[in-house]
């Protein structure tokens, strides 16, 4: 079970006053709930929404319910409900027995919907969808229905015949009747229900007039006890109807709805719509590519559950929307992993080094830390010899400014091992380096020379002859707008071109050998990494880059 989000804020404090003597909620047990729609993955910015009320529950020693919003039949598959539940798992939260789906709730919503229309606050309108956005007015004209005043024994008919089915798709909807000269165009007399004949993921041809989300989603709070509906700020005109709802049919529950800015970030597109379009599109290998901001995307990527977690809890629960930096959530990710990620040498870009005076056909063993930072992370073996590989960036064949790695007559230590000295290297017939030259100082065995000699550098190595060839995946932004999903801007034409970078060849050192998707690695000056979960095989290893070690974020900024 995930950590209780700790920090006060202004969420906790108006349950607080809710449950204190005298609240509206006083004595009882604090009851949240996260209803996503089941038309697509979870991203980022659902993981702030499905935090703060899984969280808050936890803070206060109360429940929170799993409820899939399925009223919208078009979109919704089961595909979604059991990758929905796979995510949460993942980030440590869970219902136990609280799931549920807003279609359990059909036939009492529809009840509902038929007092509303006995008492005379309900009624069924023909006005056509271009109709009506005509008739809605606008801030100085009322909006009208020629069919507001329809007698309520006619609608209640016409009601009855829409649910068994007698007219096609959009000839009737049901309409509340509150006041169609609201300043809030929500209160106009907005639509409960609407015909539409397509088939629902688990009612089937059950049902052909599904509730809009205004009207159903009080309810099911209410039917579940609900005493927090916490939801994004985009519904804070909706709250109106909201309370509307709960008063005006019988329901025991009255829950309170606060509501929270959204999370923004930028170098990406929160957009289920626009996430989709990428996936049908090819732009990216399915809603799982680690370039997406959805969850699997995420973790396939690399990212850890107490990394998001700490992102969501770090930037805090606010009223005004605001717009957080990627980097911080790479920042995040690089604070969990600078203690848990064991050290690994990795070369992605190789070329050969030679240890010319290094006795042929010796093998040496060294142990090496898993993690300097974390007291008894204990040590692993890590194999030496003649033939290393190393990076070919490592190598200059003439030093230019202050590069301190091998050139010819250059000294550097090679991690854990041995100081060695660069005598020159080997060209093909192209006149590339294939083959870097140098010797090695025996009683140097640890890195550490005997004469106490300074030595400027330190790089990473394999062992040729105890290696494992891997494919390596550098992933960066998918946008390389900061604000791809703009106004007026096309978010197609904002992606990065540069997003995937596939290194083939490369050589990891063999306690790499059998590694599985859930470990994390630090390869040593290159970043942290992890196995790919579709890919990588034990005979066609695929890492990818989570991130790099460079951190761009800078605190307090």
């Amino acid at each position: 079970m995930a950590e209780i989000m700790e920090p006060k804020n202004f969420i906790h404090a108006f349950i607080e006053e809710d449950i204190a003597e005298g609240g509206q909620f006083a004595g009882q047990t604090v009851h949240t709930r996260f209803p996503p729609e089941p038309n697509g993955y979870l991203h980022i910015g659902h993981c702030k929404a499905l935090t703060i009320n899984f969280s808050t529950a936890l803070k206060f020693n109360g429940l929170c319910n799993l409820r899939m919003d399925d009223t919208n039949p078009a979109k919704e598959d089961t595909e979604y409900v059991e990758a929905i539940q796979e995510d949460i798992h993942w980030l440590g939260f869970d219902w136990d027995d609280r799931f549920f789906y807003g279609s359990d709730y059909f036939e009492k919503t529809y009840e509902f919907a038929e007092e509303l229309i006995q008492k005379g606050l309900a009624y069924v309108c023909e006005l056509t969808p271009e109709q009506f956005r005509e008739y809605r007015g606008d801030l100085n004209t009322p909006a009208t229905s020629p069919y507001r005043d329809r007698p309520m024994e006619e609608s209640l008919d016409l009601f009855r015949r829409m649910r068994a089915g007698e007219f096609e798709d959009n000839r009737y909807t049901l309409r509340a009747k509150i006041d169609l000269a609201s300043g809030n165009f929500n209160m106009r007399d907005p639509v409960l229900y609407r015909i539409r004949h397509v088939d629902h993921h688990r009612q089937g041809t059950k049902w052909c007039i599904y509730p809009m989300y205004d009207f159903a989603h009080p309810i099911q709070d209410a039917l579940e006890g609900i005493t927090h509906s916490l939801c994004s700020l985009e519904f804070e005109n909706h709250r109106p109807l909201y309370n509307w709802v709960v008063e005006h049919v019988s329901v025991d529950h009255h829950p309170r709805q606060i509501e929270f800015a959204r999370l923004g970030i930028d170098h990406t597109v929160l957009s289920k719509r626009k996430l989709r379009q990428l996936v049908e599109e090819h732009r990216v290998s399915g809603w799982d590519d680690p370039r997406m901001p959805t969850l699997c995307g995420l973790r396939r990527r690399g990212y850890t559950p107490k990394s998001i977690r700490n992102f969501c809890e770090r930037i805090g629960v606010a009223k005004a929307p605001n717009t957080v930096e990627y980097a911080f959530l790479e920042h995040c990710l690089r604070d969990n992993l600078n203690e848990t990620a064991t050290r690994v040498m990795a070369v992605i870009d190789p070329v050969k080094l030679t240890v010319t005076n290094y006795p042929e056909g010796q093998t040496e063993t060294f142990e090496v830390e898993n993690n300097p930072v974390v007291e008894n992370s204990g040590t692993r073996p890590v194999t030496f010899s003649r033939e290393l590989w190393i990076e070919r960036e490592d190598f200059m064949e003439e030093k230019v400014g202050k590069f301190f790695r091998l050139f010819p007559g250059n000294e550097v230590r090679l991690k854990g091992a041995y100081v060695v000295k660069c005598t020159g290297c080997v060209k093909d017939e192209t006149g590339k380096i294939v083959e870097v030259l140098c010797t090695y100082d025996p009683e140097s065995r640890g890195g550490n020379p005997a004469d106490g000699r300074k030595v400027k550098s330190t790089i990473h190595w394999v062992d040729a002859g105890n290696c494992y060839d891997a494919e390596v995946r550098l992933y960066s932004n998918l946008f390389d707008d900061p604000d791809p999903d703009a106004a007026g801007k096309d978010f197609l034409a904002c992606l990065n071109p540069n997003s995937l970078e596939i290194k083939t060849g490369c050589k990891v050192e063999a306690s790499l050998a059998d590694t599985k998707p859930t470990d994390r690695f630090q390869f040593m000056r290159q970043g942290y990494f992890c196995a790919d979960s579709r890919d990588s095989t034990s005979e066609h290893l695929v890492f990818n880059r989570a991130v790099s070690l460079k951190d761009s974020f800078k605190p307090g900024k």
